[in-house]
């Protein structure tokens, strides 16, 4: 059987301000042709299906377009789970009339794993759809108080499950499963929980054929290769700059054994960053091979002052959604123990020096120290 995974999607996601909706259809769009050309059985989303509980009114109309071009035009089953950016009660909604058109979502865990057998050449194909769920809704609906963190959840959620090993077994689950290795992170995943409770061990989830998991942005694999993050469809924050977004195929034989590729979706632009000098940046002939449409972090290098840089750049740049200045220190840093306390015993120009150094990094060299002493001369003689 031929499985599609995919994960956090996040539709109705903004990034810096920015909706990114349409980036958001045009890479599904992408995905679809990939569902036409590759012809999976099945269609697995590990959760994330929207970016917030009350996705706004595109959002919902965004996901009902694909799902109906995935169900109803290319007839292959969807097979998804709600993530912590979901609203449980929203996604499951209808959840047992649409089983009848192949959408089998499943947004709260009650109780009982909700088990799917499919059937291929090979015989049935279980998928066990485990939704995102907080430890202590679980703790409530088994009334087991022993249970207190995420891993004790999924401990708990996994030893409910009466797994048949004679037969082949998908697990669909959303959360921080970790193993020994480090895994790779980003800033827009939102923590499950404070003080490293949200970590559930890898090895609950060991017996399945294949784990499709949800939640960590980038493609990656947990211990083995049959336990995997999809990672999400796009880029969504600076951090993941070095992502390759896209979708895992996962061809499960006879025996259970994964041959596991990946599709790469290529997005309408890129997030990326740039840096250098502001005159450079605006060179045509630094900028004439490059999308000027991607979403942007721009890092100035520039040491003297600048006069309104985020237009100039947008003038080129339109879609610039940060910027900052290379080594710049926070002016928090300059305290009155550096400043203020003796402020009366330092002359304008050592005053100038401390700041200038804090807020660049860099000597404050004799050439600087000539220009400012002629500045302040000249501001002196205009105060008097």
């Amino acid at each position: 059987m031929r499985i599609l995974h995919t994960a956090d999607w996040h539709i109705g996601k903004i990034v810096n301000g920015v909706h990114m909706t349409k980036d958001q259809e045009y890479i599904l769009e992408k995905l679809i042709q990939i569902i036409k050309e590759e012809k999976p059985d099945v269609i697995v989303i590990a959760g994330d299906l929207y970016d917030r509980s009350i996705p706004p009114v595109d959002a919902v109309e965004l996901l009902d377009s694909t799902f109906s071009k995935i169900l109803l035009e290319l007839k292959v089953p969807i097979l998804a789970i709600a993530g912590n950016h979901d609203s449980a009660d929203r996604v499951s909604f209808a959840n047992k009339i649409l089983r009848d058109k192949g959408l089998y979502i499943e947004g709260k865990y009650n109780g009982t794993a909700a088990k799917v057998t499919l059937k291929d050449e090979y015989g049935p194909l279980n998928f066990y759809l485990i939704p995102y769920s907080d430890p202590a809704e679980v703790r409530e609906t088994l009334r087991d108080e022993g249970i207190k963190t995420h891993d004790d959840a999924m401990k708990a959620i996994i030893n409910r499950i009466e797994l048949d090993t004679s037969e082949r077994n998908v697990a669909v689950v959303h959360g921080y499963i970790t193993g020994a290795e480090a895994l790779e992170q980003s800033d827009s995943e939102r923590p499950l929980s404070i003080g490293g409770t949200d970590f559930v061990d890898v090895n609950y989830l060991s017996s399945f054929n294949y784990v499709a998991m949800g939640h960590l942005h980038g493609n990656q694999k947990v211990s083995k290769e049959y336990i995997r993050y999809s990672g999400s469809i796009l880029k969504y924050s600076f951090s993941e700059v070095n992502h390759k977004k896209g979708v895992t195929i996962v061809d499960l034989d006879g025996s259970g054994s994964a041959k596991i590729s990946f599709k790469e979706l290529v997005p309408l632009r890129d997030m990326r960053r740039i840096k250098g000098e502001l005159s450079k940046l605006l060179d045509l002939n630094i900028y004439k091979d490059t999308n000027v449409q991607d979403y942007l972090h721009v890092v100035l290098t520039d040491q003297g002052e600048l006069i309104d840089p985020i237009n100039k750049l947008r003038e080129v740049y339109p879609n610039v959604l940060s910027l900052e200045r290379f080594d710049r220190k926070k002016s928090s840093e300059i305290t009155r123990t550096s400043a203020g306390i003796s402020v009366k015993e330092k002359s304008k120009l050592e005053l100038f020096r401390t700041f200038y150094t804090n807020i660049t990094g860099n000597e404050f060299l004799e050439e600087k120290e000539e220009i400012i002493k002629v500045v302040i001369e000249e501001v002196e003689k205009g105060e008097r």
